[in-house]
């Protein structure tokens, strides 16, 4: 029972890296209606470029300025990738770009940092803490604690800042919010920054318990995409919740099964889920007149 319960909390670590990834997906998707399938490259970049600062400052002062370039290069995508395709009204333009970017970015990541993986220095102590016999690390601990307060403080700001509501706004119908006198390009813009300043902040929270390099975010991409279709794609509850299923059912199932396993209980509930209830387990189904 110890060895289960020592395996269910570093799942909710991973987890909540996930959810928070995930969290990131819904704020463009709320919106726009597109994806950053680029989210995975958004973290590899915000841990190298931690990685490189945190070399000439501490991992606090490091911390805003990580922030600040991963909501710049969200940015980025979605002027150069996204708005577009928007403006085209290209169904499926903006997954080939964001796609076409995140491997860009990607190559321009191997090209200046290498193809190795590098430790990345934790600001706390590596002696884990312990429990009532659970170790616990205290990178682990701010994982959970950072991740959900980055969610919080977003939750926060749309509900009661008026550029946050003009993003609920948006989100609810974007052309009333149109003609409603709301920047709604503008709009898009901030959630593609918030997202991958989300991705970014994951970055650093997860890369002084693994090791940085510029295929990191491929895997965890793909796996927080999983999360947030599995939670649903218009649920905060949901991606948390998602998360933290997949998180714990990969370190049990590497444990009792075979690490070769432990991807495989997430894609099959994504199976599952996609079968049964395709929004989400906590999405809900969007009606759209014709």
């Amino acid at each position: 029972m110890d060895v289960f319960i020592q395996l269910v909390v570093s799942g909710i670590a991973l987890g909540m890296i996930y959810a928070l990834i995930a969290f990131g997906y819904q704020l463009t998707f709320a919106t726009s209606g597109t994806l950053n399938f680029g989210q995975g490259e958004a973290l590899m970049l915000g841990a190298l470029v931690g990685l490189t600062l945190v070399g000439h400052m501490s991992y606090w002062l490091m911390l805003p300025l990580v922030l600040a370039f991963g909501a710049l290069q969200g940015v980025v995508v979605e002027r150069v990738g996204v708005r577009p395709a928007i403006k085209t009204k290209s169904e499926f333009g903006w997954i080939m770009t964001t796609i076409s970017l995140a491997i860009i970015f990607k190559n321009v990541a191997e090209n200046i940092w290498g193809h190795d993986d590098i430790p990345f220095p934790s600001p706390l102590p590596t002696e884990p803490l312990q429990f009532f016999g659970i170790h616990i690390l205290p990178m682990e601990i701010m994982v959970v604690v950072g991740a959900l307060a980055l969610m919080l403080a977003v939750e926060i700001f749309n509900r009661k800042s008026i550029y946050g509501k003009a993003v609920v706004a948006t989100s609810n119908d974007r052309d009333a919010a149109g003609l409603m006198g709301i920047n709604t390009s503008m709009v898009i813009t901030f959630s593609y920054a918030l997202s991958s300043m989300t991705a970014a902040f994951a970055g650093v929270l997860v890369a002084p318990l693994t090791l940085t390099g510029a295929t990191m975010g491929v895997s965890l991409g793909l796996k927080a995409f999983a999360v947030a279709i599995i939670g649903g794609l218009n649920s905060g509850l949901g991606v948390i919740v998602g998360g933290l299923i997949l998180g714990i059912a990969e370190t049990t199932t590497g444990y009792y099964v075979s690490t070769g396993y432990k991807d495989v209980p997430g894609l099959v509930l994504l199976l599952l889920v996609l079968s049964i209830k395709p929004a989400g387990i906590f999405g809900k189904s969007v009606i759209k007149k014709v």
